[in-house]
């Protein structure tokens, strides 16, 4: 892909999705999903997912329709891809974080974090940022699971 230079509507778009993620039940969903939710299995996930009853639903369904729109934006060309890239992790992140289960959890959800996975596949500046997510991911799985041990 040739690099291309992101113009000024970009910048804007992207500061507009930070100013997004600041809001004050985005933040609290996006701190829940990131620090708080780790199914380990397809039904622990969907419990929560698959599950309106369940208080966290409305924040997963928020955080997660927010990176899709996200990623969708860069794969329709409504913002460039490198710049995106180089400003947003948690997308990635988010990705990371299902992959253990993701096949199953596509099994039932087949849509289920498909623009981010595009995003991955098409941009090779995702891919690079993705792969460094997922052995970051594999370091912080460790650690938790250490720490679980520990205080066993």
């Amino acid at each position: 892909m040739e690099r291309m230079l992101a113009t000024p509507a970009d910048a804007e778009i992207v500061l507009r999705l930070y100013e997004l993620r600041t809001e004050a039940e985005m933040r609290k969903a996006r701190a829940w999903m990131t620090g708080e939710f780790w199914p380990k299995t397809a039904e622990e996930f969907f419990a929560v997912s698959g599950n309106p009853a369940d208080p966290h639903n409305a924040w997963f369904r928020q955080v997660i329709t927010y990176w899709e729109m996200a990623a969708a934006m860069v794969l329709h060309g409504a913002v460039s891809a490198e710049l995106f890239v180089d400003c947003n992790g948690e997308g990635f992140f988010l990705l990371a974080k299902f992959a253990p289960i993701l096949d199953e959890i596509r099994a039932r959800n087949p849509g289920f974090l498909t623009k981010t996975s595009e995003l991955i596949n098409r941009f090779s500046a995702g891919a690079q940022r993705y792969e460094v997510t997922l052995k970051a991911m594999a370091a912080r799985r460790k650690h938790l699971a250490a720490k679980l041990e520990e205080d066993e």
